[in-house]
């Protein structure tokens, strides 16, 4: 059997935010642009598909993120069981982090950084592998296609692509883009939603640009890209927003890890986009920082439809701020969603609430921050459980701040153990985590949970009387999937 033949290569995605897998879509446009056929699955929304399974040879699994990553290797594990033969490609930001574990449990190859290109590159390799080998009379027994790609595994060399006793280096040349490939893939309805002014609607998700120029010693995009990014074509994106639209959306998110890396770029997306779709809305994620400094396109980007803008705040702690060094303070969180309001655009930041480094002051004194700024409405719950994550090759691994904390890898859940000087800490975590699990799971208003993790955090006994929260207050704008790692 061939590669070229329809389903013998299979992509699967595992978790991308609650939007439909960009991280699919893209790769499967690379491959079919080269002559694939792919199959494609999408186990968040979707059920595990043993019949696709079976018939790939070449099955390549997304892990933009740490949750995808967990996923993906349970994912393998089951492919190991269903389909021995086959060859397993782990791909995406993750895979680049933690190829040496991925390596030795289950993957042949992994690729991080721009992947698409290696991807093609590889699957064209192990055709080749399976055409020279196609005459030995040890790989023609039973399946000789199958046998000849086990076989080339630990041979093949392909730029770009991580295997056993290779250099781990990620692929960062600039790509001859195609088009994404959404056919195939569940329809838009299947994923989160926008919830705004109590409706409900449908959203799509592109990326004008990948890789970041900064490097925030917490961010797992550093030691993969090293302060590089990369832009995606005009022509590119703007069709891919085309047919969502034409798919159901009506609103849609900019996934880039900055958008206001190339601010040029990014408001002539952006313009081109209102101009063809004038009632279409979208919302970008961009740093304090850029805020500050390029503020003045902001007025042009709630005029344009952006309803709500996510940035990475993290902390109001000075020292978690050095630490994780993100280039603002507290004043500037403070301007950032003044002029971002001023600009008719909801701010919704983000947080890190525990770090070794952050004090129960801190903690409250970040409680205490949302609130005065009006910000409980703004914030999903589930921000103020967040613990910090230290990936294989962090930048917080440099930090002396770090070391006094660090504990070993913990190669299974592919981050390094941390634990807190104060155990207070540590165990309010834990607390605050199954709290607003369980209000959240439960439809507990947000506002509510808020005042519920403040009088926990504060030590306040069973009777705390909580402010009174009028029903008819702002909402801001939200997706319905608010996890976001």
């Amino acid at each position: 059997m061939s590669l070229h033949s329809p389903g013998s290569i299979l992509l699967i995605s595992c978790y991308e935010l609650g939007h439909q897998p960009l991280a699919a879509a893209l790769p499967l446009g690379f491959l079919r642009r080269a002559g694939f056929a792919p199959s494609v699955l999408d186990i968040a929304v979707q059920p595990f598909d043993t019949a696709l399974i079976e018939k790939a040879e070449f099955i390549a699994i997304s892990v933009p993120m740490h949750t995808a990553l967990r996923l993906g290797v349970k994912v393998a594990e089951r492919v190991r069981d269903i389909n021995p033969q086959a060859v397993v490609c782990f791909y995406g930001l993750y895979a680049a982090l933690n190829a040496e574990y991925l390596l030795e449990h289950g993957a042949d190859y992994c690729i991080g950084g721009e992947i698409e290109t290696p991807l093609v590159e590889l699957a064209e390799a192990l055709e080749k592998g399976v055409e020279s080998g196609a005459q030995s009379a040890e790989r023609e027994a039973l399946n000789p296609s199958r046998s000849a790609l086990r076989a080339s595994r630990s041979t093949l060399d392909v730029p770009g692509v991580i295997r056993r006793g290779a250099p781990m280096r990620p692929f960062l040349n600039r790509l001859p883009f195609a088009l994404p490939v959404r056919e195939g893939l569940p329809t838009l309805d299947s994923y989160a939603r926008l919830e705004h002014n109590g409706q409900s609607r449908i959203v799509g998700y592109v990326e004008a640009s990948r890789g970041c120029l900064h490097l925030c010693t917490h961010c797992p995009i550093p030691p993969v890209y090293g302060g590089r990014f990369f832009i995606i074509p005009e022509e590119i994106v703007l069709e891919d927003i085309r047919r969502q639209v034409a798919g159901g959306a009506s609103h849609i998110t900019f996934g880039d890890p900055d958008f206001l890396n190339g601010p040029g770029h990014a408001l002539s997306v952006v313009r081109a986009m209102h101009a063809e779709f004038p009632k279409l809305t979208f919302d970008v994620t961009t740093k304090v920082e850029h805020i500050l400094k390029r503020g003045s396109i902001l007025p042009e980007l709630g005029k344009l439809g952006c309803l709500f803008l996510i940035s990475a705040v993290e902390s109001v702690s000075p020292l978690v701020l050095e630490i994780l060094e993100k280039n603002h303070t507290r004043a500037d969180i403070e301007e950032a969603v003044k002029l971002v309001r001023a600009a008719g655009i909801a701010p919704r930041p983000t947080w890190v609430p525990f770090t070794p480094w952050t004090t129960l002051g801190d903690y409250l004194d970040m409680l205490a921050f949302i609130e005065e700024l009006g910000l409980i409405d703004h914030v999903d719950p589930v921000q103020y459980t967040i613990r910090l994550l230290v990936p294989p090759g962090s930048y917080l691994l440099n930090r002396p701040e770090m070391k006094e904390h660090l504990g070993p890898l913990n190669q299974a859940l592919f981050s390094y153990r941390w634990t807190h000087p104060d155990p207070r800490m540590d165990q309010l975590q834990k607390a605050v985590s199954a709290l607003v699990e369980k209000d959240v799971n439960n439809g507990v208003d947000a506002g509510e949970i808020f005042y519920r993790v403040w009088s926990l955090a504060a030590g306040r006994k069973a009777g705390f009387s909580m402010p009174a929260l009028p029903p008819d207050r702002y909402r801001a704008p939200r997706l319905s999937e608010p996890w976001f790692c």
